[in-house]
This record gives C-alpha cells, sequence and structure tokens, in this order.
C-alpha cells in the first residue's frame, strides 16, 4: 500500500510503516490542488489538519482505502461522504487527552491563584497580596461537558483536588469513578467549573452564546480546550463584564484558522480585542495537546491503528 503524508509528524510514524511493508511519499508543501492531480495513485493519506479533506477531494481519490488524522478531531474531513465511499477514518484521541488534562488543569490553577496577574505585578514593582488572593479547588464542582478521552483524563487528574466532578456527554452510561454522569439541567445547576472538551459539530458549534451562559445557576469560570468555534466570543465578552463568568481558560479561539496554525483575520473583531484586556483571562495558541511527549504518542496511535487494520 501507498501513503502519502501530507504533513510532518514524530519520524517514528515513517519509520515504523516503511518497516512494516508500506511505501511512503511525503508532500508538505504542494497546494490541496496539487495533492488532488496525484492523490487517484495512493490508497492512504496521513495529515493533521493542513487543508480539509472534501467531496471534491475524495472523488480524485479512487484507490483510497483511508485517511489517518494525527490528532483528536476528524472536522476537517467530510466523514459521511468518506464513508459513504468505503473509506476508514483512523484519529488519535488517546495520543494526546493526558497532555490536554494537564495543561488545563494548570489553566485552572493559574485562573484561581492569579498566577499571571501577580507575575505582571511584580515584574513592574508591585507587591500586591490582597488583590492576588487566591481560590481553592477544594469543594468546588466541576462540571465537563464531552465525556471522552480527554474529559475523562481531565476527570482523572481532578481526583487528588477533594472537589466534586459531575459530566455531561449525549451518549448514555460514562459515568465512572472519577465523575457522575447528570443531565444538562442538573450540570448547569451544579456547575462552579466548566470544563469544554466535545468535538466541533453541528450539535456544538456556537454551543456556548448567552442564552447557554444564562442558564446556569451561579457565576461559573469557563476552560476551552476543545475547538474555538464553540464559544461566541462576543458573549463570553459580555459575560465577563457582567460577572456571569468569573474566568476563562482559552487554548482555542473562535477565530482560527482550519489548520490551527494562525489566526486567520486580518483585523481583529472588537469582541477579541476586549478578550485581551481582562484580567481573569488566559490564553494559548492551541497548544493543549501539544508537548513533546503527545507528538510521540499520536503518531504511535495512528501507526498501530493502520497496522491493526491492514497488515
Amino acid at each position: 500500500m501507498k501513503i502519502l503524508h501530507l504533513d510532518n509528524n514524530h519520524p517514528l510514524l515513517l519509520k515504523q510503516l516503511t518497516e512494516a511493508g508500506f511505501e511512503n511519499e511525503e508532500d508538505y508543501s504542494s497546494s490541496k490542488e496539487d495533492v488532488e492531480r496525484v492523490i487517484s495513485k495512493y490508497d492512504g493519506i496521513v495529515i493533521r489538519s493542513r487543508f480539509n479533506i472534501d467531496k471534491e477531494f475524495l472523488d480524485a481519490a479512487s484507490k483510497l482505502k483511508f485517511i489517518a488524522r494525527v490528532g483528536a478531531g476528524l472536522e476537517s474531513i467530510d466523514i459521511q461522504y468518506a464513508e459513504s465511499k468505503g473509506i476508514t477514518l483512523f484519529s488519535a484521541p488517546e495520543g494526546n487527552s493526558n497532555a490536554v488534562a494537564e495543561h488545563v488543569l494548570g489553566m485552572l490553577l493559574s485562573l484561581f491563584n492569579k498566577l499571571l496577574k501577580a507575575d505582571r505585578e511584580i515584574r513592574n514593582g508591585e507587591w500586591n497580596r490582597e488583590e492576588n488572593r487566591g481560590l481553592e479547588l477544594d469543594g468546588k464542582t466541576v462540571g465537563i461537558i464531552g465525556y471522552g478521552n480527554t474529559g475523562r483524563a481531565f476527570a482523572k487528574k481532578l481526583r487528588g483536588f477533594n472537589c466534586q466532578v459531575i459530566c455531561y456527554d449525549i451518549k448514555d452510561n460514562l459515568g465512572d469513578e472519577n465523575a457522575t454522569q447528570i443531565s444538562l439541567k442538573e450540570l448547569h445547576k451544579e456547575t462552579d467549573v466548566l470544563s469544554l472538551h466535545t468535538p466541533w459539530t453541528s450539535l456544538t458549534d456556537k454551543m456556548v452564546d448567552s442564552e447557554f451562559i444564562n442558564n446556569f445557576s451561579k457565576p461559573f469560570w469557563l476552560l476551552n480546550t476543545a475547538r474555538g468555534k464553540i464559544v461566541v466570543t462576543s458573549d463570553l465578552v459580555s459575560a465577563l463584564k457582567s460577572g456571569k463568568i468569573l474566568g476563562a481558560g482559552l487554548d482555542v479561539l473562535e477565530f482560527e484558522k482550519s489548520s490551527f496554525e494562525a489566526l486567520f483575520i486580518s483585523e481583529m473583531p472588537n469582541a477579541f480585542q476586549e478578550l485581551m484586556t481582562i484580567d481573569q483571562v488566559i490564553l494559548s495558541p492551541h497548544i493543549a495537546g501539544w508537548t513533546k511527549e503527545s507528538k510521540e504518542k499520536l503518531a504511535q496511535v495512528i501507526v498501530d491503528k493502520i497496522k491493526a487494520k491492514y497488515k
């Protein structure tokens, strides 16, 4: 089988696939249109998020047996059409779930203890103790929406903090020793900290809007390491200003390119400009699952899945 690699990944991926007898070719720079002209030669492709795999691309890929995405989600692929053509889809949510869990926990503890604000003030010659009095996670209720690989990994990290962990998911019977599965209505009532771990789908697109936010009984903290378009930035800013949301840790943004490699806007919307001025907000550039360890784990998961299917 001949595989085209469209993004650079950990070298073990190429090495182990070659050792398993697959023929590997690399193209990390050609345009989507140029790749479409040659894709009919290949049995499989390995990609992260370089471009969308749409109907036109899939029609050109007449021999394609599988698409392997070295990441958690498959939203950049026309899943329904690919499956209708008998193409197997691989992803690797197991590979970076621990990295995401550690990152979101770090964001939460930084927000609760005002670490970025305190650090910035000291660097500016200010020594403000009372203004930087923090909060403890002990006794709080953490609500998780989306109890898949990353949601479960985050719940596991919380076991030592003596907090209550609840979860909501569209699938039933996912609760475990680390989190109690409840209804969305109950989650709205109980949550002090909300962490999002859902894929970006038609159900979750712009899910966190003003109506969703106002359904919560208490002011809460928001953490998003899932997908940026789940949260409506303008509504988040309004909730931060009103105190309905107490603070936010955002690793993903509404205004990211679909490749996740940059912000796609040339002129920043007013809502995003306002967001960046709010002290109780921590931002990072879609790196929650982007550790040295996860790079290797993601590649290994993909190799193992390809080999299990075709060897």
